[in-house]
């Protein structure tokens, strides 16, 4: 089932920041299992953002899960989070074991192909557990994905496998951006789960 012990990880990032790359997690089979599964059952839409005035909507299908109906905000726009499908239960557990990190919520994103990409961003909303680690599971087609500190503008990119977690932890999301860059050569779907800690405001 495993394929990666922690004891051979290394962080990918040279300073400011950890990023562990487990590579494949999963076997072939269960990876493809759960690529259908919530490819069928996700409640997938497409994802929208406010910017300069203007609302756009992306090719790119995103959906918001958590443990409790957490509201999430980014780009302006404010979504409430569905109870956890069973696969998303059995995904985070399956990480607990190989990190012994317990995570609250789930963003999910669907790329239909290479075309559908990420921007330069980092995930450091205000809702979330600062220098709190977010784990990225990977299905489906391979993609490259990278790393540029703020300062240095220095890249750090990695082959995301089919069944693989990336760990992000630390001070990576203060020192470092991160995106999905397009490629013309990948025409197959790709899902990408990243488990995250929200922090509940305290009511006063």
């Amino acid at each position: 089932m495993l394929s990666h012990h922690p004891t051979t990880l290394h962080n990918l990032l040279p300073y400011d920041g950890t990023v562990l790359y487990y590579g494949r997690i999963m076997a072939k089979k269960i990876a493809d299992y759960y690529f259908n599964q919530l490819l069928a059952n996700i409640e997938w839409k497409n994802d929208e953002a406010k910017m300069f005035g203007k609302h756009y909507i992306t090719k790119r299908k995103v959906a918001w899960y958590g443990l409790e109906p957490f509201e999430y905000t980014y780009s302006k726009i404010t979504k409430s989070a569905l109870p956890y499908t069973q696969e998303l239960i059995e995904i985070s557990e399956l990480i607990y074991r190989l990190t012994n990190t317990t995570y609250n919520a789930c963003l999910l994103n669907l790329y239909h192909n290479g075309s559908e990409s990420m921007a330069w961003h980092s995930d450091a909303e205000k809702m979330l557990k600062k220098n709190g680690a977010i784990a990225s599971i990977s299905l489906g087609a391979e993609r490259k994905f990278s790393f540029k500190h703020k300062e240095t503008k220095e890249v750090k990119s990695i082959l995301l496998e089919h069944g693989s977690l990336l760990i992000m932890q630390d001070e990576t999301q203060s020192h470092w951006l991160h995106r999905l860059p397009p490629t013309t050569k990948i025409e197959t779907e790709r899902i990408n789960l990243t488990f995250r800690t929200i922090i509940k405001e305290k009511s006063s």
